[in-house]
């Protein structure tokens, strides 16, 4: 599937809150905390720019919706795609390495049984193909997509579907035959996204999109979520302002967030979503100039 170029009519009307169903879902994971929701805005924000960048980089891509959305609506001459969870890094390295066909048909041709889901989850995975077989099955298995130790698994799921309820393996083959048919134009770097971007802050010619762990203010709900939820907010708020070019950054509404906003002379805008349980929230864009989002 070739990319195309869209023209700018994704911005919602200030204050609304997107409809997913709207957004072309084009990662294989149900990712907690994912941005298919915030895909209009990041939409919004590339096309403000003076020039199409030439690469689009996420530091904490996960189930990285938003380069996806970038490498196939060609909104970036290239993709860079950052992930330091293991089991994450292994999908992405076989999409976007050598193994992503032979990860469609495993998909496609898999048996959903309790019995079959158990052997493969209890297997010591060491191949990349292996384990991102592994992963994808955990990530539709287990509740709310979770992978970090201690998840459980779907009981009765939609419609009493139980471990069927987000197996959808033809969706799933075709979503990752439709990004290996991109892959050149996408990067993986299995790292630490704070390094890749102090490596690159000097680049005025690349943007960021930061969406890491929500665990500033104390808020516990990454570390439950994600195998790497520590980070050193501070810091990479201090990265942020060394950076060339332009980013975008998103987190929760936290009064520490906003204190590091201020301190740093960033500004704050604040959108509406849904979180998994449908309550209406409300997450913090903090950039250099967010005119545009208003």
């Amino acid at each position: 599937m070739a990319p195309t170029q869209l023209s700018f009519f994704e911005s919602p009307p200030s204050g609304r809150i997107v409809n997913v169903a709207s957004v072309p879902q084009r990662s294989p994971f149900r990712y907690p905390g994912g941005k298919t929701w915030l895909v209009p805005t990041i939409r919004q924000w590339l096309s403000s720019l003076p020039a199409r960048p030439n690469e689009f980089i996420e530091p904490f891509a996960g189930g990285a919706i938003a380069s996806l959305t970038v490498a196939f609506e060609q909104r970036a001459d290239h993709v860079t795609m950052v992930e330091l969870d293991g089991q994450v890094a292994a999908v992405w390295q076989a999409i976007l390495g050598e193994h992503g066909h032979w990860l469609a048909d495993r998909i496609a041709t898999f048996q959903m049984t309790p019995a079959n889901v158990e052997t493969v989850l209890s297997e010591s995975a060491r191949s990349i193909p292996k384990r991102a077989f592994q992963t994808i099955l955990k990530n539709r298995v287990n509740r709310g997509g979770i992978l970090a130790p201690g998840a459980g698994k779907v009981k009765n799921g939609e419609a009493g579907k139980g471990l069927n309820s987000r197996w959808y393996p033809a969706t799933l083959k075709k979503r990752i035959v439709d990004i290996v048919a991109i892959r050149d134009g996408i990067t993986f770097i299995h790292g630490d996204g704070l390094a890749v971007m102090r490596q690159n802050a000097g680049r005025a010619d690349a943007v960021f999109f930061i969406d890491p762990p929500y665990t500033a203010g104390g808020k516990r709900a990454g570390s439950r979520l994600y195998l790497h939820s520590e980070l050193d907010h501070r810091e990479l708020f201090s990265v942020a302002g060394e950076l060339a070019g332009d980013f975008l950054m998103t987190y929760d509404d936290a009064p520490e967030v906003r204190a590091l906003a201020r301190k740093h002379g960033f500004d704050i805008h604040t959108v509406p979503m849904k979180n998994t349980h449908h309550a209406e929230m409300m997450e913090l864009l903090i950039g250099r100039n967010l005119d545009w989002a208003r």
